[in-house]
């Protein structure tokens, strides 16, 4: 099968978006599948192929939201090398720009199109109004969902069950919803580098007796992280040994660095900063557990890497968790942050409990496999192809 693949995200860039295309990507092809990348050029303004990968980078605009760049909905130079393709199959990873493009592509070369729906938009409105017109403008993005996901596409993926009960009871999209979780390269973050883990300990003064409460992923407001510095307050205050470790970058970082000070908790607070790809894993082994507060994830890759990591994960109630996290088997799903702060207590205090989680993380993981993902994604490919 020939699968073109449209993102406005794509390496160099990183983000759970990318990670999951490249996942499939590697696992299609591994499955003798022929895939091709459209995406956008994120270090310049230029149009670029790469024959040898199978991929077009077309020029964008910056937008406001991180680094992404937002292409035009057409690209005469770039549709004059996908007819080459001779794609069976269109899929699309984004609803602007390079998405409206792949429909155009749809439409004039007949090829039908299956959409994974990654980002809730109306969670992200804010960075574009900067808080004015967030009701009209949630109002707008749920329209726009709609439309591309339900009247744009042939098929419909999405990555958990939380978004397709949210597609059918708020969005009232009435489309076949096909949910199926990213997978991830699992053996990635099993052999890492012992020497590495090593250095990145000296490197962040970390003892073997710290307890090491891990964060990964873009700092910024949705993701909740403030959160867990202001209920780490206590924690770390009656257990000195206690550590934040807060890997990532973005928009929040100044203001999280300053609640860190404000909170007279700075010395337990670590922050990496941007941190390459490849150097990930070995950062999840310095942790004892990996925590999230946020409640804006359509998935949630780095619990899947934690796990994989053999790290037990501490995150709150949130639908978007509770098919990954089975509560007391491989970490615990909390409340509020009482609740959060009795879980930490616990496995602080309790070295079997910790022990237990951690030897049932591996026994998780089995479902989120690149290779269960590329299978998973085949299925509804050839439902769609009807073959």
């Amino acid at each position: 099968m020939r699968i073109g693949i449209f993102s406005e995200t794509y390496e160099p860039y990183v983000s759970g978006v990318t990670t999951s295309i490249k996942m499939l990507k590697e696992a299609l092809e591994n499955l003798n599948h022929e895939v091709y990348i459209v995406t956008v050029n994120l270090k310049n303004y230029q149009f670029i192929y790469d024959r040898d990968n199978k991929i077009i980078y077309i020029p964008g605009i910056k937008t406001k939201i991180y680094d992404a760049r937002l292409t035009s909905i057409y690209s005469k130079k770039a549709f004059k090398i996908i007819k080459t393709w001779n794609l069976d199959l269109i899929h699309s990873q984004t609803e602007f720009g390079i998405g409206y493009f792949s429909r155009i592509v749809s439409k004039k070369l007949n090829i039908p199109v299956v959409h994974t729906y990654h980002t809730l938009y109306e969670d992200y409105v804010h960075y574009v109004t900067h808080n004015h017109f967030n009701n009209i403008s949630k109002k707008i993005a749920i329209k726009i969902t709609k439309y591309y996901c339900e009247k744009k596409c042939d098929s419909l993926i999405v990555p958990t069950s939380k978004i397709k009960d949210l597609f059918i009871n708020k969005y009232n999209i009435k489309k076949e919803i096909n949910v199926i979780p990213t997978g991830i390269d699992t053996n990635r973050f099993q052999n890492v580098d012992k020497k590495q883990v090593t250095n990145l300990k000296k490197e962040y003064n970390l003892n073997a007796n710290d307890f090491v409460i891990g964060c990964v992923g873009r700092i910024a407001t949705e993701k909740s992280i403030d959160d867990l510095l202001t209920n780490s307050k206590d924690l770390i205050k009656k257990y000195p040994h206690l550590k934040l470790l807060i890997v990532g970058d973005g928009p929040e970082l100044a203001n999280l660095k300053e609640l860190a000070s404000k909170l007279n908790i700075k010395e337990n607070v670590i922050f990496t900063g941007k941190i390459p790809y490849d150097l990930i894993p070995a950062y999840y082994k310095l942790f004892n557990i990996l925590t999230s507060f946020s409640t804006t994830e359509t998935q949630g890759l780095t619990i899947i890497e934690a796990l994989a990591s053999q790290k037990p994960v501490i995150c709150i109630k949130d639908e978007s968790f509770k098919k990954m996290i089975t509560p007391g088997f491989n970490g615990y799903l909390f409340n509020d942050p009482k609740d959060y702060q009795k879980i930490i207590k616990k496995l602080i205090t309790n070295p079997k409990e910790y022990q237990k989680l951690q030897a049932n993380t591996l026994k998780s993981i089995s479902q989120y496999t690149k290779e269960a993902f590329a299978k998973n994604v085949l299925k509804v490919y050839k439902k769609t192809l009807k073959i």
